[in-house]
């Protein structure tokens, strides 16, 4: 009996930390698909017609931005059906949709189409939160931090590499073509999650998910906190791509116009997610230990001291370090986020209170490059990190007040 209990318990393990691999691989490859377009988004749209300059800046900013658009409103529907048919069904539905978007993406003829597309790829999403929320709730809890720390440094990692990635498709091959080897890779995650990705059957979850989700908000006990997990993923975003805009303006003020200023930039705007990766695994197990409330304090109090000396910074080896405890603050709060989520909600819903998140996260996506844009137009490139600061303080004292007033 006991040696049966033993090799239940192994098969439990090892199936967890395949779901982990596989679907790390996934959302890697889906912030692949997402961020791959940056470098090459303005000179694709420049071969569909012949627009003038203050055209072509209209068009890419709006073609990158309904992506994340359309994802914060659809983003919450998809998860409701997670909840009550799957999440692995849902991470099929995502991988193949995004696939078939993304082999599209190369046979377009025009900016609407390519517009339609990035609207139909905002649509299809849902890979990222279901699987945060298949991990949450197939993983033993003991090992739920670590878990979902390993899964935010595979987004990290894609949204990181992706314009790398994307630069050298199209500078090896072309625009087009760069579009089919993803929406390839793509369909290589597919039939890995079809063949790999185990998601237990839960009969009496699945019966309780048929409620609305009106009616299952109703047995959630800590309401108010939840929201507030909600707003600290929006701001942190937000917070995260205010500099986007500026970060080549600010790299070439910092070092006087100097002729690698591209490349420069690159580094500084991917020292934050090399941290993330580096170090978001193990501060998740830090999280299991001392408590995912305190970890996302910590991410607080090393933003704000890593946002305010930003904005005096006069060489660019101090602004690559300080943007790298950015990420080290990312790694120490997104983690703890998704484990607090799991854990304050009922299982019934989880698809659909992550789903919520990455709607919010979408919207600190689309809200922090045009604050940050608003900012440096009034206060200079530098104000965006004064700024940045508040936001975070903001966010902490928001945080401190949930907290305290949660229910056990």
């Amino acid at each position: 009996m006991s040696e049966n209990n033993h090799t239940s318990q192994e098969s439990s393990d090892s199936l967890w930390h395949r779901n982990v691999f596989v679907l790390w691989f996934g959302v890697f490859m889906t912030g692949i698909a997402l961020s791959e377009v940056m470098p090459f988004l303005s000179l694709y749209i420049d071969t569909l017609g012949n627009f003038n300059k203050n055209q072509l800046t209209f068009y890419s900013g709006a073609v990158f931005a309904i992506t994340f658009l359309v994802t914060a409103f659809v983003s919450p529907l998809w998860g409701k059906l997670a909840d009550r048919k799957g999440r692995k069904l849902m991470l099929l539905r995502a991988a193949l949709g995004m696939t078939i978007i993304l082999f599209l993406m190369g046979f377009v003829t025009n900016v609407w189409q390519l517009f339609a597309l990035r609207a139909l790829q905002g649509a299809m999403g849902g890979f990222v939160s279901n699987s945060n929320a298949l991990i949450a709730t197939q993983t033993p809890k003991q090992h739920a931090g670590r878990a979902l720390g390993i899964l935010v440094t595979g987004m990290t990692a894609g949204n990181l590499l992706g314009p790398l990635f994307g630069g050298i498709l199209a500078t090896v091959f072309d625009y087009r073509m760069s579009f089919h080897i993803t929406g390839a890779i793509l369909l290589l995650v597919f039939f890995l999650t079809l063949f790999l990705v185990k998601e237990d059957p839960q009969p009496k979850i699945s019966h309780i998910a048929e409620s609305s989700t009106r009616e299952l908000w109703q047995q959630v006990p800590n309401k108010q906190f939840i929201i507030g997990l909600f707003i600290t993923t929006m701001f942190v975003q937000m917070v995260n791509t205010s500099i986007n805009p500026v970060v080549s303006l600010f790299v070439r003020e910092l070092t006087n116009n100097a002729g690698n200023t591209t490349f420069i930039a690159g580094v500084v705007a991917a020292m934050p997610g090399i941290a993330t990766v580096l170090v978001a695994p193990s501060f998740g197990r830090i999280g299991d230990r001392v408590g995912t409330e305190r970890m996302i304090k910590i991410g607080f109090m090393i933003a704000v001291i890593a946002f305010i000396p930003t904005a005096f910074v006069t060489s660019i080896t101090i602004l690559m370090v300080l943007r790298f405890i950015v990420g080290i603050s990312d790694a120490t709060m997104m983690p703890a986020v998704q484990t607090l989520l799991s854990r304050h909600t009922p299982t019934a819903m989880t698809s659909r209170i992550f789903s919520y998140n990455q709607s919010f996260q979408a919207i600190g996506s689309v809200l922090g490059p045009m604050l940050g844009a608003l900012v440096a137009s009034i206060y200079d490139y530098r104000g965006i990190f004064i700024f940045s600061a508040i936001i975070i303080i903001i966010n902490a004292i928001l945080f401190n007040f949930n907290t305290r007033n949660l229910k056990s």
